[in-house]
């Protein structure tokens, strides 16, 4: 689009389905620059990836080019499609419907950045459930329960 600027930064946080904790340190860096690749090749700009064995936080800057709703669609297909390929897992790998999505001012980028480094400090405090809705409440978003991420199915 010519003569369109914007400056759009997005931390998108998504799920395993059933917040499985199935991501393993084994293969997490891989999946982390698969990712990365998928939101550079939509011509979007990444800026960090961490997160746990059961959900993953992006943080990006956003191009006007595509609607956020396609990117993680694309995101979220593409990477559950390549784990299954690379057969990391012995059962079929998918993410849990939904995304959650923040955006940041320029000034706030580098905060955003040393939070998603430090994933694995935040949750010896707090569990994901209680991390993601922490995030609705700051945004002031309005939530239902019913469609909050599913809980791990014991």
């Amino acid at each position: 689009m010519a003569n369109t600027y914007t400056q759009i930064h997005i931390q998108a946080i998504f799920a395993v389905q059933n917040r499985d904790c199935i991501i393993s340190n084994s293969w997490k860096d891989e999946l982390y620059k698969y990712i990365m690749g998928i939101i550079r090749n939509n011509q979007h700009k990444p800026l960090v990836i961490n997160g746990m064995p059961d959900h993953v936080h992006v943080l990006f800057g956003m191009r006007a080019s595509q609607s956020l709703s396609d990117l993680m669609q694309d995101i979220k297909g593409n990477s559950s499609k390549w784990i299954n390929e690379k057969r990391f897992l012995r059962c079929r790998f998918s993410w849990q419907e939904g995304f959650g999505a923040f955006s940041y001012s320029k000034s706030q980028i580098s905060n955003v950045i040393n939070y998603i480094n430090k994933q694995e400090e935040h949750h010896k405090k707090k569990n994901f459930s209680e991390e993601y809705k922490e995030f609705l409440q700051a945004f002031n978003i309005d939530y239902d329960e019913r469609y909050v991420f599913k809980p791990i199915e014991i």
